[in-house]
């Protein structure tokens, strides 16, 4: 599955907040979207995942524009999980990650053996097997965004879209979902607030600025000491890792001291 984000604009209340914004994601490509909060990140993947319709622009799956797709078209070809990990309804974790099968059902279809086959290993992949007779609601924050991981994987798409998918995760969550996107044979678009982690595992990268693309590339060649000044307002030092061969941030302070120095 490919992504074509063409001319994009979007706009809040005729406040506009994307001008003009391209992005490809070619198959199977893993895709970080950076920039400061406020950049568009996550307008920008509202747009694609439909719950914002663009002001003009066009946005394609493979050759298809999603405007002439039903709904439930697009959702058999691509799962989204927002940053928000409430729901207004409460349900078994089971149940929810089965909620990721309804796009590939009629109306009155019964679940068969392969739902809960791609429901079971959705749970399993997120390390919540354990949880799935658990009731939503009485999760942790953590907890409940990898449930919402689960129903997405669950949908079994080829394109998958995420926005800051592991803001609510401690650093050993955050790198095992991580690790677990990087392997899927899918293409993967992810707003990514961490640095290092988007250097780590994706493999091409795009600058968000005031509604705009400001570069792209690998991530070598967009995580620079320039770049990162002018974005984010931060004095780094980048390196790239030896068994990695990826490239490294340590993040400095202004005055050039250590936090401890007088």
């Amino acid at each position: 599955m490919e992504l074509h984000v063409e001319n994009l604009c979007c706009s809040y209340e005729n406040q506009s907040v994307l001008s003009n914004l391209n992005l490809k994601a070619h198959h199977q490509q893993f895709v970080g979207i950076i920039g400061p909060n406020g950049s568009g990140k996550s307008t920008l993947l509202k747009a694609v995942y439909r719950a914002l319709k663009p002001k003009s622009g066009e946005i394609r799956l493979d050759e298809t524009p999603l405007r002439v797709m039903s709904y439930k078209e697009s959702a058999q070809k691509m799962a989204a999980v927002g940053q928000e990990n409430e729901l207004p309804f409460d349900f078994r974790v089971e149940e929810i990650v089965q909620m990721g099968r309804y796009p590939a059902k009629r109306f009155f279809d019964n679940d068969t053996v392969e739902d809960y086959q791609l429901v079971a290993e959705a749970l399993e992949q997120l390390g919540i097997t354990h949880l799935a007779q658990r009731n939503f609601q009485h999760l942790s924050g953590g907890e409940k965004q990898r449930v919402l991981i689960a129903r997405a994987l669950a949908q079994n798409t080829d394109l998958l879209l995420l926005d800051e998918p592991t803001n609510h995760l401690d650093i050993h969550y955050q790198l095992e979902i991580f690790e677990l996107l990087s392997r899927l044979p899918l293409t993967v678009v992810s707003a990514i607030h961490d640095l290092n982690i988007a250097a780590m595992y994706c493999d091409y990268l795009y600058v968000m600025e005031s509604g705009e693309i400001l570069t792209s590339g690998n991530p070598g060649d967009v995580l620079t000491k320039e770049t990162l000044q002018q974005v984010f307002q931060v004095h780094a030092e980048i390196k790239i890792h030896p068994l990695l061969q990826r490239p490294t941030i340590t993040y400095l302070p202004k005055n050039g001291r250590s936090p401890g120095q007088i």
